[in-house]
């Protein structure tokens, strides 16, 4: 209980900037819990697809990935069916290839879609914190200038020391905010090169079978 209300009074001494700073704080986390939550769901989802079509791939079963990778909400399905899809039209490398990495910068964007916003929230609660003690100390210096020159010294330490609650606040807000955006940008830089890498896999695979042609070099001729 001691915790609990040292926490609600050093939130009401910060006066009124302590509530947009945890307002930022909300959101903050909310998009950390979200993008956490389907990052993992991304990575796993990745894992199972690519068990499937690894198999399926090897026994040229073409027309079953495709189907498959339509249905599939995994990242790397759109990366690989992209891929394969191609294979009906050309079957040169580097038409597969182009073909994939079109569908992986159709796939990227939504694995990092919001984590930027956590380090504009970070900056925005660092700002307002330092905003609340910048009008804190204006309203202390305002307050003391009438007050009784004995009384002033105390009075004006107290209230700098509310105004002080905002900047406090701002950072204990803005820190783990921080570490969440390089979290999840950590998490969604090993989606993506696991993509990368199932894709040379797959490229790989297509080239052991005879499905590919080599690549193709330009004639000096």
């Amino acid at each position: 209980m001691d915790i609990i209300e040292t926490i609600v009074r050093f939130f009401q001494d910060g006066g009124s900037f302590m509530f947009p700073i945890a307002i930022v704080l909300a959101i903050g986390l909310s998009i950390t819990l979200e993008r956490y939550l389907y990052l993992g769901s991304a990575k796993r989802t990745n894992r199972r697809a690519f068990e499937q079509i690894e198999p399926l791939l090897a026994q040229q079963k073409f027309d079953e990935i495709v189907q498959l990778t339509k249905q599939s909400t995994a990242p790397i399905s759109r990366v690989i069916g992209a891929g394969i899809a191609r294979i009906t039209a050309s079957h040169r490398r580097e038409d597969i290839e182009t073909a994939m990495e079109e569908g992986l910068m159709e796939t990227v964007p939504r694995l990092e879609k919001r984590t930027p916003y956590l380090g504009t929230l970070a900056n925005i609660a660092t700002l307002l914190g330092l905003l609340g003690t910048i009008i804190g100390l204006i309203a202390a210096f305002s307050a003391v200038a009438n007050a009784d020159p004995s009384e002033k010294a105390s009075l004006l330490s107290q209230s700098i020391s509310v105004a002080m609650n905002t900047t406090a606040f701002g950072l204990i807000s803005a820190i783990p905010l921080l570490a969440f955006h390089s979290l999840l940008q950590t998490k969604t830089t090993e989606i993506v090169d696991s993509m990368e890498m199932a894709g040379v896999k797959c490229l790989n695979t297509l080239i052991a079978r005879q499905n590919l042609s080599p690549r193709t070099r330009q004639n000096d001729q």
